[in-house]
């Protein structure tokens, strides 16, 4: 049984059956890199479905990139599965193929799948999206690409169709969203529903992005590394209308889901040294995680807590949602909109379909996130933060994340009790992560 709660998107669940879903994911974008955030840059398109939809104030991911999207796949850590690194260079590291995966629920419920842009969860065609329960694929396997070569930073060859490598003229950004229009348009069944997941190369180094996206910029951003990135950031927003055009034009929008969200914060700068063949680069200012603390790969807000909203036209409410939610609560509340009771026992995620209509998450659990060097735990109000160390004891910070959002008064000695319980849950979770985790570094 279908059992979604009250308000107008549930009488349309009832009316016009389980939505079509679009996922947009954008590459490194901090929280301060969205207009709606107060964000020099322009996104007129992300803030409009802000403006009009459901924006979540505390939503959480990895700090990088392949463990955010394997948890938002699979509904649970990407510590469980040994991923708590990107995925990088010659890595045979791959999604484990035996979890079950959102797309593999939703085509057991007649949708349609395909994802156009970033997989980086297997650098073969062979452990690409459709090893996964994509239908449909198009983009490039590697965590990096040169925007116009399509190649991974190695020189590595990463553009592919159904896991077909191909070489292609455009820009990556151009490319993703046009074959995303003409799969819509005139590639997909049009008798299913869809599930598409749309990850942009941007704005991920290296940034390549031409006059007429930076030329608004100049004046206002001083430092030309900034403008470079806020340039992506415009483009990419850009394209992200083209789409929200396109639902619009074929009459789907009103049928159709949108969610939006960055894979990790904000990355602070770049300085390749054999990357590109020395084509690109250094970008000492990238993008902003004001006013959170830290960057990209980091356990602190400016890693892991990240813009994040829901879109549905005439259905969904405008509302503020401040319940602390994870990237793992997406895979158990898509596929319940689905209509789906298959999901299997290896999802720690939530259905959080009650908080975004406003009515709150019906439990409290704990949200783990391991990353590189570091492990939190977030229970509201309070975050555990553990930095390891090769050579010396592990430092400990805690944080009254509604007092202090951008943690700058660690409580660890102050408040004992309430850190030896989040301690304790810390160390459960840490016991039940993969024995072997691969921490390359990217």
């Amino acid at each position: 049984m279908l059992v979604l709660g009250c308000g107008e998107a549930s009488k349309h669940l009832v009316k016009k059956g389980p939505p079509n879903i679009l996922v947009m994911i954008a590459d490194d974008a901090g929280w301060n890199d969205v207009g709606y955030h107060g964000s020099e840059i322009r996104t007129p398109n992300i803030d409009f479905m802000a403006k009009n939809g459901v924006i979540l104030n505390r939503f959480y991911v990895h700090p990088t990139c392949s463990p955010t999207r394997a948890s938002f796949l699979t509904g649970r850590p990407a510590s469980r599965m040994g991923i708590v690194a990107p995925i990088s260079g010659k890595s045979e590291k791959k999604l484990p193929d035996t979890i079950q995966t959102l797309p593999q629920l939703l085509v057991e419920e007649g949708y349609e799948t395909a994802l156009f842009g970033k997989w980086h969860l297997g650098l073969k065609p062979a452990s690409g999206p459709q090893a996964y329960g994509f239908d449909y694929s198009y983009g490039f396997l590697h965590g990096q690409i040169d925007q116009y070569t399509h190649r991974y930073k190695n020189g590595d060859a990463s553009w592919h169709r159904n896991g077909t490598l191909i070489t292609e003229d455009g820009h990556a950004t151009d490319l993703i969203g046009k074959e995303t229009i003409e799969w819509l348009t005139s590639k997909r069944d049009t008798s299913k529903r869809f599930y598409i997941q749309l990850a942009y190369s941007a704005p991920h180094f290296p940034l390549q992005e031409e006059t007429r996206w930076k030329t608004p910029y100049r004046p206002i951003i001083a430092d030309s590394s900034r403008v470079d990135f806020a340039a992506a950031m415009a483009h990419m927003d850009d394209n992200i209308g083209k789409v929200l055009k396109t639902l619009d034009d074929i009459g789907l929008s009103k049928n159709t889901l949108v969610i939006f969200l960055s894979d990790n914060g904000a990355m602070k700068n770049w300085f390749p040294t054999d990357q590109y063949e020395g084509r690109h680069g250094p970008n000492p200012v990238l993008g902003s995680n004001t006013p959170l603390r830290d960057w990209k790969a980091s356990n602190f807000e400016g890693g892991i807590r990240v813009p994040a909203l829901l879109y549905w036209k005439g259905v969904l409410a405008p509302r503020i949602v401040d319940d602390y939610l994870s990237v793992i609560d997406l895979m158990p509340t898509l596929a319940t909109l689905s209509g789906s009771e298959n999901l299997a026992n290896t999802v720690e995620g939530q259905n959080i379909w009650s908080a975004i209509l406003g009515q709150g998450v019906s439990s409290k659990k704990p949200i783990y996130i391991r990353g590189h060097r570091q492990e939190s735990i977030i229970q509201k109000p309070w975050k555990l933060v553990r930095t390891r160390h090769k050579m010396a004891d592990p430092d400990y910070e805690l944080f009254h994340l509604e007092e202090d959002p951008n943690e700058e008064k660690n409580r660890y000695t102050s408040e004992l009790d309430i850190a030896k319980r989040l301690l304790k849950l810390l160390e459960e979770e840490f016991e039940r992560d993969a024995p072997l985790v691969n921490v390359e570094l990217r």
